[in-house]
C-alpha cells in the first residue's frame, strides 16, 4: 500500500509537529506532504513557525522577528527520512521526480511545496501562483533539494536542485501584502526586518552549498 498524509504549515511545523516527528522517527514507509503557506491559512492567517521575518500575520502584526523552523534540517538528521523541498512552478520535473522517489522510498519521506496562499495578498492574484512559485525561487526566498538516504553507494545522497539566486528578494517580498504592508506602516522597522531577512537566505542558500560538501565527503570520500 502507499500512504501519504497531507497537512499544512501550521499542523507540520507547529500543532502537530509532534505526532510528524513520531511518524518521521518510526522508519515506517509513510510519506508526508506539507504545504507551506507560511501561515495559518484555514483559522484567520495566524503566525506560525514556518512564517518568515517580516511578515506580517495575526499575533505578528508588527512583522515576525524570529527566523523560520528548519523542518527539512530537523528531518535530514535522522539519516534515514527521505526529505524534499519543492515548488511546483519553478520545477515540476524536481517537483515530480522528488514525489516519485519519496513514494519509492522504503521508509519515511517528507517533500515540502511552497504554496502561494489568499493570505499572502499576491499582486496578480492566486492566478499566477506558479509564476510566484517560479520567482520565488529566483529570488531566493525558497530553495529546492532533495536528500535520498536510498541514493547508490558512493553517490551523493543530496543534491541541491536550485541555483544561486538571480532575483531580487526585495522586490519579490513587495509584491505581497504580508509584507508590503509592514512597509508603509513601518518603513524603520520593515527595512531591519527585511535586511535580516535577505541574510537569512543567504546564510540558508551557503549552508545548502555546504551540505552538499559535507555529503560528498561522508559518502563519496571525495
Amino acid at each position: 500500500k502507499s500512504q501519504w498524509i497531507f497537512g499544512g504549515d501550521g499542523w507540520a511545523y507547529d500543532i502537530g509537529f509532534g505526532g510528524v516527528d513520531h511518524v518521521l522517527a518510526s522508519g515506517k514507509d509513510i510519506n508526508v506532504m506539507v504545504f507551506d503557506t507560511e501561515v495559518y491559512s484555514n483559522t484567520g492567517g495566524q503566525a506560525s513557525k514556518a512564517t518568515n521575518i517580516g511578515a506580517v500575520a495575526q499575533f505578528a502584526a508588527a512583522g515576525k522577528d524570529v527566523k523560520k523552523k528548519d523542518l527539512s534540517g530537523i528531518a535530514m538528521k535522522y539519516g534515514y527520512v527521505y526529505v524534499a523541498q519543492v515548488s511546483m512552478g519553478a520545477d515540476m520535473s524536481q517537483c515530480l521526480k522528488a514525489i516519485a522517489e519519496a513514494e519509492a522510498y522504503d521508509g519515511p519521506s517528507l517533500v515540502i511545496a511552497y504554496a502561494p496562499c489568499i493570505n499572502h495578498g499576491i499582486k496578480g492574484g492566486l492566478t499566477i501562483a506558479q509564476k510566484v512559485e517560479k520567482e520565488a525561487v529566483q529570488a531566493g526566498y525558497w530553495h529546492l533539494f532533495r536528500f535520498n538516504p536510498a541514493a547508490p553507494a558512493g553517490t551523493n545522497p543530496f543534491t541541491l536542485d536550485s541555483k544561486a539566486p538571480t532575483g531580487d528578494y526585495k522586490e519579490f517580498m513587495m509584491r505581497e501584502v504580508r509584507y508590503n504592508s509592514l512597509m508603509r506602516a513601518n518603513p524603520e522597522r520593515a527595512n531591519v526586518l527585511f535586511d535580516k531577512a535577505v541574510a537569512n537566505s543567504k546564510k540558508r542558500y551557503e549552508d545548502l552549498i555546504g551540505l552538499v560538501e559535507y555529503y560528498k565527503k561522508e559518502y563519496c570520500g571525495e
